[in-house]
C-alpha cells in the first residue's frame, strides 16, 4: 500500500480531533450537569456535612488534637515533628472556620466569638510552628486549648476537657 503526504496528512488530522474530542471530554467531564446542581444556584454555599457536633468534634477536631499533643509534648529536634505541628495546627485553624457554619441556636454569638479564637490560637501556632518557635508553638497551643475547653465549659457542660 503506497500512502502519500496528503494522506498521512489527513490520517493525523482525523488522530488530532479524535484526541482533542477525548481529552475535552476529560477535562469538561460532566461539567454542565454538575453546575446545575451546585450549592451556589441554591445560594447554600457551606453547609455542614455531619451535622451532629459530637461526630463532627469526634471525627474532625478529637484525632487531630491526639497527634497534635503528642507532637507539642517536648520541644521538636526533627522536620517531621514540626511538619506535623504545622499540619495539625492549621487542620485545626481552619476547623474554626467550620465551626462558624455550626452555630447553635442558643448562644450563637459566643458560639462565634469562641470559634474565632479557635483559629487565631491555631493560626498563631501554625505560624510559630512554621518559624520552628517552640516557644510561642506552646503559648500558642495552650491558648487554643484553654479556649477549646472554655467552648466545652459553655456548650457541653465542662465534659471533654483537653489537656496539654
Amino acid at each position: 500500500m503506497n500512502l502519500n503526504k496528503n494522506t498521512w496528512c489527513g490520517f493525523g488530522a482525523i488522530i488530532t480531533g479524535v484526541v482533542a474530542m477525548a481529552a475535552s471530554s476529560l477535562l469538561i467531564g460532566d461539567a454542565p450537569l454538575a453546575r446545575a446542581e451546585s450549592p451556589s444556584k441554591t445560594g447554600n454555599m457551606t453547609q455542614p456535612v455531619e451535622d451532629n457536633m459530637h461526630e463532627f468534634m469526634e471525627y474532625v477536631f478529637q484525632p487531630t488534637y491526639k497527634r497534635l499533643r503528642t507532637a507539642m509534648a517536648s520541644e521538636p529536634t526533627d522536620n517531621a515533628t514540626w511538619k506535623a505541628i504545622k499540619s495539625d495546627s492549621l487542620i485545626l485553624a481552619e476547623g474554626g472556620n467550620l465551626l462558624l457554619i455550626r452555630k447553635p441556636e442558643k448562644n450563637a454569638d459566643a458560639w462565634a466569638q469562641l470559634s474565632v479564637d479557635v483559629r487565631e490560637f491555631g493560626s498563631n501556632l501554625y505560624q510559630a510552628a512554621r518559624k520552628k518557635d517552640y516557644k510561642s508553638a506552646q503559648q500558642n497551643y495552650k491558648l487554643m486549648l484553654t479556649n477549646c475547653n472554655s467552648c466545652h465549659d459553655k456548650f457541653a457542660d465542662g465534659k471533654h476537657q483537653l489537656k496539654p
